[in-house]
Parts: C-alpha cells; sequence; structure tokens
C-alpha cells in the first residue's frame, strides 16, 4: 500500500495504525510525529506564514471569496508516487488542498488511486475517521483497537468531568479578529467538566464579539490558534491583554488563562485530540480545591499547553 496524505491529521492517523512506512508523501503542514518530516512534501501554501494575524484572516477571506485556492498540489509528484490511496478532505478550503483540486490531479494517475475524503465535525465523527483510515489501508482491526483505546480514555474523562460542578470556559481559535471556537472543540470542553460558552458542537468556528467574553465571564480561558504554535500566538496576546475589561476575567484574575499549540492539539482531528481532553480535564481539575471553590492557578505544562496570565513569563 502506497499512501499520500494531504492533512496533518491523516498523516497522524496513519502513524497511530503502524502504517508510518507505507506513507510515501505527505502535505507540507505534516509535522507529527517526528519521522513524517522525512517524506517528501507534496503541497505549499501561498499565504506566508510569518504574516499578521489579521492579514492572514484578509487574505483568506478574499481567497475564498474569489474562489481561488491557498495551497498548491505537486501533480507530476503524485504521479511519480503511483499511490494506491490518497487522504484528503472537503470539509475546510483553509485546512488544506481543494477537494476539486485533488480530485484534477487523479484524473491523470492510472491506475486510479482511491481518494478518501476525511471531513469530521464531531468527536464521534473523528473517531469514525480512523475505522475509515484503517478499512481504505487494509488494516480493520488495528482501527478497531485504536477506537477502542481512544473511547476508554475519553469515557474515564467523562466519567471525572461529572462529578464537579462545570466552569465556564471561553475557547479561543483566533485573536485578531476574535474567533469561538467549533466543531469537536466545544465537546471536548463539556467532557472536561467545562461549559464553552461561545462556539457550537458540530459547527465552523465563527468570528465574535468581545462583548461576548466579557458578558460570559469565563472562569477559565483557553487561546489555541489554528495553525499557530505557542510562540507564535504569543505574539498577539498583548492584543487580547489590551481589550476592556481584560484584567477583570475571573480567568484572568485567577490565572486560568492558557495558550496551546492549536495547531498540534485542537485544530487537527487525529488520535492526539484525546490527550488534550486529558489536559482539559487535568487543567480544570486544578482550578478547584477541596472546598469546590476556584482558586488562582500557576497552569501545567502539558502537550505545549501553556500558562499566560499577570505578565508572568509562560511556563511550560
Amino acid at each position: 500500500m502506497r499512501i499520500v496524505s494531504l492533512l496533518p491529521s491523516a498523516t497522524e492517523i496513519v502513524y497511530a495504525l503502524g502504517l508510518g512506512d507505507q506513507l510515501v508523501a505527505r502535505s507540507h503542514e505534516c509535522d507529527y510525529p517526528p519521522d513524517a518530516r522525512k517524506k517528501p512534501i507534496i503541497t505549499r501554501s501561498l499565504i506566508p506564514p510569518d504574516l499578521p494575524s489579521r492579514e492572514i484572516d484578509q487574505r483568506v477571506s478574499e481567497t475564498l471569496m474569489t474562489h481561488a485556492t491557498l495551497y498548491t498540489l505537486d501533480p507530476e509528484l503524485l504521479q511519480s508516487l503511483k499511490p494506491d490511496l490518497i487522504l484528503t478532505q472537503s470539509l475546510c478550503s483553509v485546512c488544506a488542498v481543494s477537494h476539486r483540486a485533488v480530485l484534477e490531479a487523479v484524473e491523470r494517475l492510472r491506475p486510479r488511486p482511491v481518494v478518501l475524503n476525511l471531513e469530521p465535525t464531531t468527536l464521534q465523527e473523528v473517531l469514525e475517521t480512523f475505522q475509515q483510515v484503517a478499512e481504505a489501508a487494509g488494516v480493520p482491526r488495528r482501527g478497531e483497537r485504536l477506537v477502542a483505546r481512544c473511547r476508554e480514555r475519553i469515557e474515564q474523562v467523562k466519567a471525572h468531568g461529572a462529578t464537579r460542578p462545570p466552569v465556564r470556559v471561553s475557547f479561543l481559535e483566533w485573536i485578531d479578529p476574535l474567533f469561538a471556537c467549533g466543531h469537536w472543540t466545544p465537546e471536548l470542553v463539556a467532557l472536561a467538566g467545562g461549559i464553552e460558552g461561545h462556539g457550537q458542537a458540530g459547527m465552523p468556528s465563527r468570528r465574535m464579539e468581545w462583548r461576548e467574553v466579557l458578558e460570559w465571564q469565563p472562569e477559565m480561558i483557553v487561546i489555541a490558534c489554528c495553525g499557530f504554535t505557542v510562540e507564535r500566538t504569543l505574539r498577539d496576546m498583548p492584543l487580547l491583554e489590551s481589550m476592556p475589561g481584560w484584567h477583570e476575567l475571573p480567568a484572568v484574575r485567577h490565572g486560568a488563562v492558557f495558550v496551546s499549540d492549536g495547531n498540534a492539539y485542537f485544530s487537527r482531528p487525529s488520535p492526539r485530540l484525546v490527550d488534550s481532553l486529558e489536559w482539559l480535564a487535568a487543567t480544570i481539575d486544578r482550578l478547584w480545591d477541596h472546598l469546590g471553590t476556584l482558586v488562582a492557578c500557576e497552569g501545567a505544562g502539558h502537550c505545549s499547553l501553556h500558562w499566560y496570565g499577570h505578565g508572568a513569563t509562560p511556563t511550560g
């Protein structure tokens, strides 16, 4: 089996199924596990990654309005690789090469490979994609075992989260402009013992107004910008700190503001979403003392999650 993955999440699934040796090419964003970086790159982005957040948003919006593309695919390399299976998606034009571009490239290939379109919007659908990839690659039992392990960990978190009152959470997927979370992320927050005040499970992330955060008065804030590392996201944190009422928010007063590598741990519908769920649950646990009242918290590093608050240096 010769597999080409055009999605970071699909690449992670391939490796979780023990099929890394069958991956013959990857997208420019596939960076985990480290071995994946050794594979040939078959896509590239047309938007420079070092642009300011607002300019990135503007470029993306303009491109989508004109039905142009954000990414390119190397059809010659694809043809030379003679893949049996191509993993792609049509859910989000911002996230990867367009489904149309993939189909156009596949038209030239002989023999014609299988094109598996992955587009989960909920946690359940994310788990289903693990099985879909396993079956397409001819290892269905491995998929069943991977899904079972993930479900067991999810159920453990869910059972523990139900034992205490929920925490009000604001989970932000972009700072400038402000975006609420979407898809599976509100579910992760709920399973971990929180209530996410802005996003809707199964629906895309959306632009939001700062007043929504002020009205919600979150007890915990997580910033996980799509496509950004922790270090890149920290460059935009002064924008949040300058917002009216920021320093009076319960989450800020209690030191419960966390910055995550959203690119690795929340944006990708991969097995590492379960790691993120466990971190959320453990962090919410640390916000409560034995009397059940919120206490100040200096954050625990996990999965490149860093505490950010009161002008302190983030800790990992």
